[in-house]
Formats: C-alpha cells, structure tokens, sequence
C-alpha cells in the first residue's frame, strides 16, 4: 500500500444559478476531508475581497439620531437599509456616489449616482421613503472595497464631521456548506469526498470565490513550508464539470496579440499594463487572478470570457 499522501481533483462543479455553485474535490487523505472543508469555508466567509457602503451624508442630518424631514424612515434604519446595498468597484481607492431624489416615491439603488469605477448590482434595493411631494432627499454615498468585517471605530468617515460611519460587511459570501462522505480508489476505501455549496450575493460567482480562497490558502501555506516538498500521488481524472486550463491550440490563436481582440480600450489597456500580452497569458491565471489585476475587475473578466467564447477556445 502506498505511504504518500493523495492529492485530490476537483471533479465537477455544478452551477445551480449564477449565485450558486456546488464543487466535489476527491480523492482525500482520511479526515482531510473536514480539514479541508472546515478551511476553505472560514476563507470563504471571512477573506473574499467585496465592497460596501463605509460612510454616508444626508443633506440636513448631522448624525444618525437626526429626523431627515419628508422621509419615512429614521436614520437608523437608512443605515440598514445601505448595508444591504451592493457594488462591483473596480477601483481600489474609495468612491463618492450621490443620490438626489425629488418628490414622493421609494429611494432605491437604481437611483444612485453611479461612474466607470462602480456598479450597483441589487438597484431594487429599497434605502428610503419620501412620503412628501416637495421634499428633496440628497445623500452621499462612500463606498470601499476590503475584506470580511471592519468595525465602525476603523472608519476614515470618524474624521469628518459631517459623514456619519457604518460598520461595513466587505465579504461578498452570504452561505457556505460542506458535506464529507466516504470514497474509494482501486482497493482503498476509506477516502474522504468532499462537497462544498457556495453562495454569493451576485458580485463574484461562486466559482471566482472558491478560487480565490483556494489561492489564499496555497499562500499561507507555501510561506510556511520553505523549502520543504511532499511526494504525493497524482491527482485523479477530473470529471466533466472540472475547471478549464489551458485549451488546444490547433490553430496557434493562443499567440494572438490581446490588441487584436477588439476588446474595449479600458479592458485592453489593464491586461496590457499587467504585463498580460497573448491570449496564451491569459489562460496562464485564475479568474481569481486576473480579477485581482490592478485596473482589471469582474466587469472585464466577462468582456474577456465572451470574447474567449466567441472564439471558442
């Protein structure tokens, strides 16, 4: 019986809904299956990068105990109503976004203030009432990006009197679930499977997450081990639903120029300015790495697979 350690595949990966995605990894070392699982999910939850609502003003409030006049809601609940809100920044400094709305009606997302750098993905989420004709309610909007929970005391906004700070829930995972089972390979039969449910809140997919939790692991532990190497079995075949790599080549496109591709100069400029040159660079990264890319965002990483599909590689 062999004494190395198994390495595991990511067999399949099931995307219920663009929110919800369940991956098998197997072959695992007898209870690697709940060190593994137990791991990736606290990443998941806790280090995933995603962007909120830090700080905010409301013309005629000075702090959240103020009654904003014309508007249904008190302050307090305004605050929990911005929480809920979320965004895709492509940009790693803070962004100011304002809302002016005039008249009777539901103050929504959609009726933010958006630019290049962000985008408001739930617009249907409700942030306040006007219940007067003639009232104007215009607010401020700061919005960060960061990773897990930031506390209230940490808050830039702290420092300026007339913004009033919010505890921000950067994590862009809302639920993760694992499930351990028991697996064979040839004539060894105490193997762990291990299944792993993501969900998200609609700014990463799932499959984005899980990726970049799996990298974030890869880091702590390489700064631990040195130079120290493990001799492991190889991986076993992936199934149908295992992540793509690197596609044949048949017709040499992966040497195609990323100029040539007709993408939109803000894509283009980002991969070239990452050192990104071939569509072969591309496919040498992680969806969790290019979207990690200075200048780069989720946003382009979709401009990038539909041009890649169109292509059909």
């Amino acid at each position: 019986m062999s004494k190395m350690i198994h390495t595991p595949g990511l067999v399949s990966v099931d995307d219920q809904s663009s929110t919800s995605s369940s991956f098998v990894i197997e072959p695992l070392q007898s209870g690697y299956g709940m060190t593994l699982g137990n791991s990736i999910r606290r990443v998941l939850l806790s280090s995933i990068a995603g962007a909120g609502v830090t700080s905010f003003k409301i013309e005629g409030a000075t702090h959240e105990f103020t009654v904003v006049k014309g508007v249904k809601e008190d302050i307090v609940e305004i605050m929990q109503n911005l929480k809920r809100l979320r965004f895709r920044v492509y940009s790693d400094e803070p962004q100011t976004l304002r809302i002016v709305k005039k008249g009777s009606g539901v103050v929504s997302g959609k009726d933010i203030q958006g630019n290049a750098d962000v985008e408001v993905v739930n617009t249907d989420q409700v942030i306040a009432t006007i219940d007067d004709d003639k009232a104007t309610l215009t607010m401020d909007l700061v919005v960060e990006t960061g990773r897990g929970y930031r506390p209230i005391e940490e808050s830039t906004a702290t420092k300026q009197s007339d913004f009033i700070a919010l505890d921000a829930i950067f994590s862009p995972v809302q639920r993760v679930r694992y499930k351990v089972e028991k697996t064979r390979v040839g004539q060894v039969t105490d193997l762990d499977r291990l299944s792993i449910t993501v969900d998200t809140d609609g700014t990463i997919t799932p499959r984005d997450a899980f990726e970049e939790a799996s990298a974030i692991l890869v880091n702590q532990y390489t700064a631990l081990a040195g130079k120290t190497r493990v001799a492991a079995q190889e991986p076993a075949e992936s199934g149908t639903g295992a992540m793509l790599g690197a596609p044949s080549d048949d017709n040499g496109l992966l040497n195609t120029s990323i100029e040539d591709l007709n993408l939109t100069a803000r894509t283009t400029n980002a991969l070239v300015n990452n050192d990104i040159h071939t569509i072969q660079d591309l496919f040498s990264l992680s969806d969790a790495e290019l979207r990690d890319l200075k200048g780069f965002g989720s946003k382009a990483l979709d401009e990038v697979k539909d041009k890649l599909a169109e292509l059909e590689l």
